[in-house]
């Protein structure tokens, strides 16, 4: 009898009631996320409720569909993995920048569709790139990924920044409740439960906010059934040279931070990133940044906080994402079930972000638990990374007197810590050092990449 060849993890399809659990949960885990970005920019914008409004369905809408391109893919656009798509923080300060000084959202849509472009035409070159990301560099880029985040967890905790009751001792105790809802239903509940602990946690928390204050429902009854985001709704694009060139400056940084986030998934589900879907990965990411430009919404990246529900689920297949991006879609064109979802208070999303985001760092420790640290230059790599990637999130204008584009790459504390193990992964591990240099004089082979995993005696 001929046998079938085993469905891999990733590609694995669950029942319909798991699909649709799982997917929420993403959802859930992510929303914040998702409108934080139309949020800061309208509101610096000074736009009217009502095209706030517009923008968060907007990008709710190509959050879905951008997604749905990740996970499923077509031809050669989409890395098929577990990978949630969103909102890239990257790019905030300069689409301020850019419409508050008189380009305006046209400009801002403008610059955004050149970077989508950009971003398909170079994903070949980052493709052929991987080999300098090693799990030296991976594993340090994991935990940077997981460390920068916890912040935002933390802000969400205390209220979300902003909240009139930030700080105040019950939204630090919603948080805990709700910490320790999801630590104990992954510890005692049937393993199905388990895996969805943090929507068990959030659904917990949101029963136990509203009789408490802590939220209401009346946006919801003011929200339409149906809207649909229309091309060009503020306007046919304008291209200024100065708004493109800044826009270009963050698709490298999104870039970056899209690899880290492949690669930490790719690991997390027992496939790993080859170049050439590393490229398909960073093409979809291309691709649904210019439909961000098209349909009124901004630049995308991989959401790394969902990142870290795949690593504490280990739920690991593509097609829960997809059917996550299939209920952003839903949200995007009814926006009162975006209503629903927005009116989940922060420090219930704190509680739940402390374990997804402290999870991503542990996925970077496992696989820094792979790399050899003994009678070689590895722990000085990993930390000045750290260090670097960290100094923007515990100092957050430390670098306010440099040049824009010198903001731009380095306050993403995800970005500047990559960009330094790379470089000094190339320095210590791929320039040839005194001793090799001597060794090869001698006639003996040089240690090369592989000294690196040797101590120096074996290699000299």
């Amino acid at each position: 009898m001929a046998t079938t060849a085993p469905v891999h993890p990733v590609d694995e399809v669950p029942p319909v009631r798991q699909l649709a659990a799982f997917g929420l949960q993403h959802v859930l885990a992510m929303y914040a996320g998702a409108v934080a970005v139309p949020l800061i920019v309208g509101g610096a914008m000074k736009l009217s409720p009502a095209d706030l409004a517009y923008l968060i369905t907007a990008d709710l809408l190509v959050c879905g569909i951008a997604t749905l391109i990740q996970c499923v893919g077509f031809w050669r656009f989409g890395v098929r993995l577990p990978i949630m798509q969103g909102c890239t923080f990257a790019a905030v300060s300069p689409m301020v920048l850019i419409g508050t000084t008189g380009g305006g959202l046209p400009a801002i849509y403008g610059s955004v569709i050149v970077a989508g472009l950009a971003i398909v035409l170079l994903a070949p070159v980052f493709g052929r790139l991987l080999r300098f990301f090693p799990p030296l560099v991976t594993g340090t880029v994991i935990l940077i990924i997981g460390v920068s985040l916890l912040p935002v967890a933390g802000n969400w905790a205390a209220g979300g920044v902003g909240s009139k009751d930030f700080e105040e001792p019950k939204n630090l105790a919603l948080a805990g409740f709700v910490l320790a809802v999801v630590l104990g239903v992954q510890r005692f509940a049937p393993a199905f439960l388990s895996r969805i602990a943090v929507l068990i946690g959030i659904a917990v928390g949101l029963a136990v906010a509203v009789p408490f204050g802590f939220t209401d429902f009346s946006g919801v009854g003011d929200a339409d059934w149906v809207g649909i985001s229309t091309p060009f709704h503020f306007g046919a694009p304008t291209f200024e040279a100065s708004a493109i060139i800044s826009m270009l400056v963050v698709a490298l940084v999104t870039m970056t931070e899209t690899t880290g986030d492949l690669i930490a998934v790719g690991e997390m589900t027992g496939r790993e990133v080859e170049p050439r879907s590393l490229a398909d990965g960073l093409r979809a990411d291309g691709l649904s940044t210019v439909l961000g430009g098209v349909f009124n919404t901004f630049p995308y990246t991989a959401f790394a906080q969902n990142v870290g529900l795949v690593g504490m689920t280990r739920v690991r297949s593509r097609w829960v994402v997809a059917t996550a991006g299939g209920i952003l879609v839903l949200l995007g064109l009814l926006p009162k079930l975006g209503a629903v979802v927005a009116a989940i208070p922060a420090p219930v999303l704190g509680g739940a972000g402390l374990v997804m985001f402290g999870t991503v760092a542990a996925s970077g420790l496992r696989t820094l638990a792979q790399v050899d640290f003994k009678d070689n230059h590895n722990l000085t790599v990993v930390a000045v990374s750290v260090a670097v990637g960290m100094l923007p999130v515990g100092v957050p204008t430390v670098y306010e007197k440099f040049p824009d584009w010198f903001q731009t790459v380095m306050n993403s504390g995800i970005s500047a810590g990559c960009l330094t193990a790379i470089v000094l992964n190339l320095l210590f591990n791929h320039l040839p050092s005194k001793a090799s240099s001597a060794a090869e004089t001698d006639g003996l082979p040089s240690g090369g990449e592989h000294g690196v995993e040797k101590p120096r005696e074996e290699v000299v």
